[in-house]
């Protein structure tokens, strides 16, 4: 039988007082139970300035997977967050062409990003909901802070996403 998936929204956004990591809570839209996902810096903000209506003068990276997606004639038609291995969750972009729907593996803060700017559907597994209701309990919303988030950001050096050199 296979895994049913639920319909999740974003329910926060935020730093995890704990570990200081960003942190995205997507909460089940028909129910109570939530699934928190900790991710990294430039996905926080990719997720957090699209949630406040903030637009670029150039696109941005997932700005461009929406382009990319819109000019080949393909919908995002549903975003699924369906595994948890190793402490590491893992995704599915599900994009529809003329033809054929196209399921492409990626990381779930990519995924809620590009759901988040094309208006997409995003699902997580009733196996994850229920694993994360017995682990963490009742979420505390609370304990996520948005300011929080809002000043790290702010803080970051371009350093903070890696040395690179030509």
């Amino acid at each position: 039988m296979e895994n049913e998936v639920i319909e999740v929204s974003v329910a926060s956004l935020g730093i995890d007082a704990s570990t200081q990591s960003p942190i995205v809570i997507l909460k089940e839209k028909e129910g109570d139970r939530y699934l928190p996902i900790w991710i990294g810096p430039s996905e926080a903000s990719a997720i957090a300035t699209e949630l406040a209506g903030v637009k670029f003068s150039r696109p941005l990276t997932h700005d461009l997977m929406k382009n990319i997606v819109r000019a080949l004639h393909g919908e995002l038609t549903q975003v699924i967050i369906g595994a948890l291995k190793n402490n590491t969750y893992y995704a599915q972009v599900f994009v529809q062409n003329e033809k054929d729907v196209i399921s492409i593996d990626a990381r779930p803060s990519d995924s809620i990003a590009l759901a988040l700017r094309l208006n997409a559907p995003i699902y997580a597994s009733e196996t994850l909901l229920d694993h994360t209701a017995d682990e963490v309990g009742e979420v505390d919303e609370e304990a996520y802070e948005p300011e929080d988030l809002k000043e790290y950001l702010r803080r970051m050096n371009p350093e903070d996403f890696g040395r690179f050199s030509l």
